[in-house]
């Protein structure tokens, strides 16, 4: 140690007491934790999105067999098969909603850091 220079040794001290602060510790580990929770929820709303445009999907050839049929049978109970799709969109838009302001709700609440 003795063939070490004081400077080196001070800066090396320097860096540590500054980087190791108590404060310095607390705003990074906030900060990760912000991005965390920043992160989860944008995969929460992608999730949501995904599963809205996987019933979406599901819905519109629903509609579209149940209007098939319906010019071709001119049966009715196919006008109810296209209300509960258009119904299941309907509700689908309404959780997709819910999802996006609950996923702005937790980050606007939590403290970036």
């Amino acid at each position: 140690m003795d063939n070490i220079n004081a400077q080196v040794i001070d800066s090396i001290n320097q860096v540590q007491l500054a980087t190791m602060a108590p404060q310095v510790v607390t705003t990074s580990g906030a900060g990760k934790a912000y991005q965390s929770v920043a992160q989860s929820t944008a995969i929460a709303v992608q999730d949501s999105a995904d599963a809205l445009r996987n019933l979406s999907t599901i819905a519109t050839t629903a509609i579209g067999v149940a209007m098939s049929q319906l010019l071709a049978t001119k049966d009715a109970k196919y006008v109810d098969v296209i209300a509960a799709a258009q119904q299941v969109m309907t509700q689908a838009n309404v959780e997709f909603g819910q999802v996006g302001a609950t996923a702005a709700s937790v980050i606007k609440g939590y403290p970036p850091g």
